[in-house]
Parts: C-alpha cells; structure tokens; sequence
C-alpha cells in the first residue's frame, strides 16, 4: 500500500508538471500584448521580464532577434530595445525561477508589475471558503434526501423525489442564480444582488454566501440522492442483508448495522469528485455574482489577456484536481479493509 502511495504521488506530480509545462509553452506562443500603463509602467514591466530571462534587452535595433516589443523613450541620448527570447530558453528560465525563486511572473494588464503569486494568493481564500460552504451543505442534504427515497422506494414519497432529483439536477449553477437572484434579490430584497465589499457588516457577509452557495450546492444535492438512493436499493437487495434479517435483526437494524456501511464505500469517494466539479463550476458563478475569487480571475485573465495570472490560477486549479484524484484512489483502501491498492495477486 505504501508503495502504491508513493508511486500514485510521484504520478500526480509528473501529470501536473507535464500539464503546466505544455501550457506555459503554448501561452508563450500566443501573440504577445503590451502591458498597460505608461511609458515607466511598460518599463517596469519588461525590466522584471528582462530579470525573469523572458525578453533581451539591446542599445541599438536587432531585427535578427525577431519583432520588436518595445522602445523605451530615449533618454540622454539612449534608448532600449526589447526582444523576445526563445520560446524554449523561456522554458528553461521559467522551471529555474520557479524551483529556486517561487517566481510565476507579472501581471502587465490586471494589476501591472504586481507578481501573479500574489494576486492569487489574496483571492483563493473567496473560492477556498465557497466550495467549502458548498460541499458541507450538499452533502447532507443529499445523502439524507437519498436515504429517505431509498427507505421509501416505489411510494410516492419515492417517486416523487426522483421526479425533481431528474428535473433539477439537469439546470446549471449560473442558470439558477439568474432566478434567484431575480425572486429573492431584486423583487423580494431579501438577499444582497452581488457579493458585499470587504467593508461590509458581518450579517451582510453572510447573506452574501446564501445564493452562491445554494446555486452550486443544488445541482450536488441532486447528484448525491440519486446516487445514495441507488446505492442503498442496491444494498437492501443483497442476499447478506436478507441474512441478517433471518437470523433476528429488525430492519432498522439491518439498514444500519449493514446497509449504511456497505453503501457508504462509493459514496464517501464520491465526495472529492463531487468537489472537483463545484470548483470549476464555480468560475461562471464568482463572475455573475461578482466574488472576487480565483475563479472570476481566470475569466478576466482571459478577458485581459493577461497570461502570467492565468498560468497561475490554471496550475491551481490543474494541482487541486490531481491531488483530489489521488486522495479518490486512495480512500477506496482506508474505507474498505477488503480493498488493497497495488497488492500483488
């Protein structure tokens, strides 16, 4: 098992850095943009480029080096060429300033000459606390929804609950938040219509987490039911069960005793993919409700095209993934004894 560990970590990490690499090349290869600002701003920038070893710095014109990305303003009768370094030589200083500095560049259009670590590192906490939120409040609603249908299987209760588990969990996130915002925002005024600024009272934050926070926990608390209720349908059915009910054990019992452990081995798993799928969802949903986020940043990043800062917030969000995906493999064998990850048959 230990072996297994080891090696599914070591997997993860070859994943990610593979992913990034082949996205850090392919953003460089995008058309290059000009930083925002002024003349001394735009310096500033392709000065911290030049440190980084993104871009050469000359005192005459070298067309040989490629197109021209910037000229600073002569000054004492000297002035400064930028060109781009190879794509490749780029590579190679990006995995140095990254291994030995923690350095993932700038942003040139979003905050300008700010490091993209640190513009990250102020909004992750919004997601962070969001899809938290989220996964503590679908989780059990949908597992007690689920247990309730599956309790009450072929009655109405039962069918009744499928019927809107189907018709619900088919609307997504930034779908839903358009009506609600539209009924409890702006015709009931109950709930703030955007995220409140980081002025605002306590009881006005936490209103602000009531909408964003129902809207990606619906569509979870729907996927949940079902599957708890198909789980434990499953369960009730088996022959162990039907044992344990012959030798004594009421059905409360036997739902307990047997049936809840065994249908909770691939339900509880299904919890972390359940948490991948809210934090990318959430991404259209911190834009509609204004939640100063990762998620909402990878969108103006995009919108800016500032690439550094979408670099970043992508490694983010390709790390949580992987990991995630490796504590899903691993789980199987710490809930269920019978399951040995790895062993040799």
């Amino acid at each position: 098992m230990g072996k297994y560990v080891l090696k599914r970590i070591g997997l993860a990490f070859l994943t990610t850095f593979i992913i990034l690499s082949l996205t850090f090349i392919l953003v460089k290869l995008l058309p290059f943009e000009r930083p925002i600002g002024g003349d001394q701003q735009q310096i500033a920038y392709f000065d911290k480029q030049l440190h980084l070893g993104y871009v050469n710095r000359f005192e005459k014109e070298m067309p040989q080096y490629g197109t021209l990305l910037y000229k600073s303003p002569t000054e004492k009768g000297r002035a400064y060429y930028y060109y781009q370094v190879p794509v490749l030589e780029q590579y190679a200083n990006w995995l140095k300033n990254v291994v030995f500095h923690w350095d993932w560049g700038y942003s040139k259009s979003f905050q300008p000459n700010v490091a993209a670590s640190v513009i990250i590192m102020s909004r992750i906490g919004y997601s962070i606390r969001l899809n938290i939120l989220s996964v503590i409040v679908s989780v059990p609603l949908g597992i007690l929804l689920g247990i309730w249908a599956a309790l009450k299987k072929n009655t109405v209760t039962d069918h009744t609950i499928s019927t809107l588990v189907m018709i619900f969990i088919s609307i997504p996130s930034f779908v839903l938040i358009s009506f609600v915002l539209r009924i409890f925002s702006y015709r009931l005024g109950w709930l703030p219509s955007t995220w409140p600024p980081d002025t605002a009272m306590t009881s006005a934050k936490v209103k602000g987490y009531i909408i964003p926070v129902f809207c990606l926990s619906f569509g979870s608390i729907c996927g949940y039911c079902r599957f708890v209720r198909a789980e434990l349908c499953e369960v009730m059915e088996s022959d162990y069960l039907l044992l344990a009910r012959t030798k004594g054990l009421t059905r409360r019992q036997a739902i307990v005793r047997h049936a809840m452990k065994n249908a909770m081995v691939p339900i509880f798993p299904s919890i972390l993919a359940e948490f991948i799928g809210i934090l990318g969802g959430s991404m259209i949903l911190e834009s509609l409700y204004g939640i100063p986020g990762i998620g909402k940043l990878f969108v103006l990043s995009l919108n800016y095209k500032d690439y550094d800062i979408l670099f970043v917030d992508m490694a983010i969000f390709t790390t949580i993934s992987l990991l995630a995906g490796v504590v899903l493999d691993l789980s199987y064998g710490f809930i269920d004894p019978r399951i040995r990850m790895g062993a040799k048959k």
